[in-house]
């Protein structure tokens, strides 16, 4: 019997997904939990064999950060992450963070309950197609942002100007600006527009 954690901020879909992974005999689920601060308290209390869970978990950590902090346990579940989000930047993350698969919600349940089974297997589960930009993805890494450069990314994108981003962040516009140049660099750009656009492409916001 393979024991299950779901995690999603969703009771809807966690309710269909316990529907899907009980029907059977060989999986149980364990557990749920709405936030990835819960499901790391309950992993550690309930030890699942894999964890099945979100990538955006609404308020808190994410999946990516969820997913490193489960691998850090002992004995560290398998984490397979399903979502419905592909951005390349997010599943390269998941599968730095230690994921064992990535599947987007969209697939058929028997795809859901065949990579529970191989995840706590210990095999990779990435659909074709993810599997080739994740190997693409890590023969050309992408950029690598700190926190604050990914917050002033954001900050651009709505539309802020380096005052206003300055007052949000509490910090001088000369510190912004300094940031600025560091992203244009980083991302091989020349504008704030093609570093916005850059960034939605790529995952990065």
């Amino acid at each position: 019997m393979t024991t299950v954690l779901l995690v999603d901020d969703h009771p809807v879909v966690r309710s269909g997904l316990r529907a899907v992974i009980d029907a059977g005999d060989a999986l149980r689920v364990i557990g749920e939990a709405a936030t990835g601060e819960e499901a790391i308290t309950l992993a550690g209390a309930l030890r699942p064999d894999v964890v099945l869970c979100d990538l955006r978990l609404g308020s808190g950590i994410d999946g990516i950060r969820t997913t490193a902090a489960l691998r850090a346990l002992e004995p560290a579940p398998a984490v397979l992450i399903l979502t419905t989000f592909d951005r390349d930047a997010e599943v390269l993350g998941a599968i730095e963070a230690g994921a064992a698969g990535y599947l987007l919600k969209d697939v058929d349940p028997e795809v859901i309950v065949e990579g529970i089974r191989r995840a706590a297997g210990g095999d990779m589960v990435l659909a074709p197609d993810l599997a080739a930009r994740v190997l693409k993805g890590m023969r050309s890494p992408l950029p690598r942002l700190t926190e604050r450069e990914i917050e002033v990314l954001r900050h651009l994108a709505r539309g802020s100007t380096n005052r206003e981003i300055a007052r949000t962040l509490f910090v001088t516009e000369a510190t912004v600006k300094s940031h600025l140049a560091h992203i244009f660099t980083k991302l091989d750009v020349d504008s704030r527009s093609r570093a916005i656009h850059v960034a939605q492409e790529t995952g990065l916001i």
